[in-house]
């Protein structure tokens, strides 16, 4: 009978060995291998800085930076210790008087009061293994602590931890918490700090300064007690820890500073790194952003637009109640408008820099450099340039006199000899009901014409028709030529309608354009990334620019010295006070209707462009709501703060520019006198005017100017009678207007 029970029993811990070994093995299995922690990246945040080398934002999934040991206090690593594993440098992993006491108050408590886990068990569960609360994940745990502690050092163990730990509020990691929680880097952190946020490991959301103030407090003081027991601190400095208040308010978040710019740059490092290095790699980016100048723009750009609403607001309540009184009375008015939008740029001139950038208001959506829109006038320096690239200066005639086109069915071609409405309609009258027959007659935003007037007076007053008059002169190829050189990336239409702004372009591309100009013909390419490093301070990538010359320095300083015109007395006035303090120069536009509103402006320094309109491409309003009106005052606003330490420095004159010369500002001539109006000009060597003025200023200018060479096609489809001038188009025809004339079609044009 013994010997039989002797055998039973043997056989029964036969069978309980095998199954432990079984059981064992499976677990043993599906076990990790601890080899990769040397090798062990975690989900990191990357870091965008301004040009000052000030943090714009943060991207990451978890908010993370990886730290070595001796970067990290060690106040904060004797907390971490004294709250959460005080026999860390004695035990094996695993701590059986830990793993007993919190045993026996959990059963006290009748709950999970207090965990029994080391460090080394909480790195492995956090980095290897799941949430799920099982025996066999205990277990494996355990294990896991085991072959951990083998293969790393306690120094290694205890800076992984401390770099992979939550935090809580999307914190992982003691550099993380530290600008969650006090706004200041890790090491920065004194003893109380370093005490709260020890604290807060064992359960973030409970323990938060931010919602238990209570709670962090008395935990905060159990930390500092436990320090204090394991000889870390001593009497002193815990009550003067215990004495610091614990923060109430999150520190404020800079993850949101210049928004669209940050976007801009994401989207451009996605393209290139991918999107798991950008949002998990802990890459540190400096931008070319000034955050100080982004902040001027954005303040003054809003009070401007919103400025803008209540105008419009008021305007249209205004313009509804008159309808409603005409129609019927008691009539509900709805004043419900959407928000003007708006975008601004500033680039440095030499570099390509982008200084600042908004893109748009409460959206998305980049307006500075998604949206293409309609330019208007401000597209008429580069048919300047070509002119002047072509020979002429800004001394040369041209005529701003009635023309109109008209559609063979093919092609548009000037009408020949109609110079007045009335011969418009003369000529025009036999064909009036002919479907085919289509005429294009544009105009200017006052509806008069000055007659015979140089280049240089027609750009700063923005003339449509002398526009008109001079591409055909010149030839649309040409003027396609020396924007995309400029820096216009956009397609664009050679047609007589191009220098009123026909084609559509992005705010970016425009001031990209003008830079070329301020740097004396030289296109630089617009960027916002100066380098790139990895987590660990290896440099990715560093900016070289990229630059080409676009036009003659000379061409480009003369286009720069008919732009001051705009501002010294043009339609860009408004900003006349601060070309005093600082030269610049600038051009406005207006599109058709008064959908899109422009001002570029630039220095010999930076270059800033701004664009206004609703994304419906609904009108702004009144006519008089104009580039120069409306857009100019905010632009102005932004760039007197922006400039208001740099020093007053001209557009500096390059080889082969003559002496200023002394011209009658009618003739284009060498003025006498007698001349009633005169500028002083530059010109090229060769160009300058040699003959004196000898005209009779009491009678109008004459010029008879040749015809465009070849047939210019101008583009189809929208119907109108004029396009107007700076800063917009004529009004559309009323029906009756229509009737009595031939069907006019007027390309999709602007100002």
């Amino acid at each position: 009978m013994p010997r039989r029970r002797f055998y039973l029993l043997a056989l029964l811990a036969l069978v309980c060995v095998i199954a432990a070994g079984g059981a064992l093995r499976t677990l043993l299995a599906g076990l990790p291998s601890t080899h990769s922690l040397d090798e062990y990246t975690p989900s990191l945040t990357t870091r965008i800085f301004d040009s000052t080398d000030e943090l714009v934002a943060e991207l990451s999934i978890e908010k993370r930076a990886l730290l070595p040991l001796a970067k990290i206090p060690v106040d904060l690593q004797n907390a971490v210790l004294a709250i959460e594993d005080d026999r860390f440098f004695k035990h094996w992993g695993v701590s059986p008087r830990g793993i007993l006491r919190s045993a026996a108050a959990n059963f006290l408590a009748g709950r999970i009061a207090q965990g029994g886990s080391t460090i080394t068990q909480q790195l492995s569960k956090q980095i290897f293994l799941t949430r799920e609360r099982t025996i066999a994940r205990k277990i494996r745990e355990i294990l896991l602590a085991v072959q951990i502690e083998r293969e790393f050092s306690k120094q290694e163990i205890l800076q992984l931890y401390l770099n992979q730990v939550y935090f809580g509020e999307g914190a992982y990691g003691v550099q993380s918490a530290a600008r969650n929680y006090f706004g200041k880097e890790v090491s920065e952190l004194k003893l109380a700090e370093c005490a709260l946020l020890a604290g807060v490991i064992r359960a973030p959301r409970g323990y938060s300064p931010f919602s238990h103030q209570d709670r962090a407090r008395r935990r905060r003081a159990t930390v500092l007690e436990r320090m204090q027991s394991e000889g870390f601190i001593n009497e002193k400095e815990k009550k003067e820890a215990l004495a610091t208040d614990v923060p109430l308010v999150k520190p404020l978040d800079t993850t949101i500073q210049a928004p669209y710019f940050v976007e801009h740059v994401r989207s451009r490092l996605e393209r290139k790194y991918g999107t798991s290095s950008v949002w998990r790699g802990g890459m540190k980016v400096y931008t070319t952003l000034d955050l100080k100048m982004q902040r001027i723009a954005e303040e003054v750009m809003e009070k401007g637009l919103t400025e803008f609403d209540e105008k419009a607001a008021k305007d249209w309540e205004a313009k509804l109640k008159e309808d409603a009184a005409e129609a019927e009375e008691g009539v509900e008015v709805s004043t419900t408008l959407p928000k003007i939008q708006g975008a601004f740029v500033v680039m440095d001139v030499k570099t390509g820099a982008i200084r600042a950038m908004i893109g748009g208001r409460d959206s998305k959506f980049n307006r500075a450099v998604q949206a293409y829109r309609q330019p208007g006038s401000t597209f008429k320096p580069f048919v300047w340039a070509a002119a002047l690239n072509a020979g002429m200066t800004g001394a040369s005639l041209i005529e701003d006199n009635p023309l109109a086109f008209y559609f063979d069915g093919r092609d548009w071609r000037l009408l020949e000899g109609a110079t007045d409405q009335y011969s418009i309609d003369l000529a025009t009258a036999p064909f009036a009901e002919s479907p085919d027959f289509k005429i294009w007659v544009p105009n200017d935003f006052d509806g008069k014409f000055m007659g015979v007037i140089t280049l240089r007076k027609a750009l700063a007053l923005s003339r449509n028709i002398a526009s008109i008059n001079l591409i055909n002169q010149i030839g649309p190829p040409l003027v396609v030529d020396i924007a995309h050189r400029a820096g216009i990336r956009s397609e664009l239409e050679p047609v007589p309608a191009l220098g009123l702004g026909s084609s559509v372009v992005s705010p970016l591309e425009m001031t990209s354009a003008f830079s070329t100009f301020a740097n004396g013909g030289i296109y630089v390419q617009p960027y916002t990334v100066d380098r790139v490093e990895d987590s660990q301070g290896k440099e990715l990538e560093r900016y070289v620019p990229t630059e080409r010359e676009a036009m003659s320095p000379q061409v480009a300083f003369l286009m720069t010295n008919l732009l001051k015109a705009v501002v010294a007395g043009g339609t860009g006035r408004y900003a006349r006070f601060l070309q005093a303090k600082h030269p610049m120069a600038g051009k406005t536009g207006t599109s058709n209707d008064n959908r899109d509103l422009w001002f570029i402006g630039y220095t010999p320094d930076l270059v800033a462009g701004a664009w206004m309109g609703y994304d419906d491409f609904g009108s702004l309003g009144k006519k008089d709501w104009t580039g120069g009106s409306t857009v100019v005052p905010w632009w102005t606003a932004i760039m007197e703060q922006v400039l208001k330490d740099s020093p007053k420095r001209d557009f500096p004159i390059p080889p082969g520019i003559s002496d200023k010369q002394t011209i009658c500002a009618d003739t284009g001539l060498l003025a006498l006198p007698s001349c009633p109006r005169k500028v002083q000009d530059y010109f090229i060597e060769g160009t300058q005017p040699t003959q004196y003025c000898e005209s009779d200023h009491s009678l109008p200018l004459a010029l008879t100017v040749p015809g465009a060479p070849g047939a210019a096609a101008l583009p189809s489809g929208s119907t109108s009678h004029a396009l107007g001038g700076e800063d917009g188009l004529l009004p559309l025809p009323t029906e009756s207007e229509l009737d009595a004339q031939p069907e006019t079609e007027e390309p999709n044009i602007i100002e």
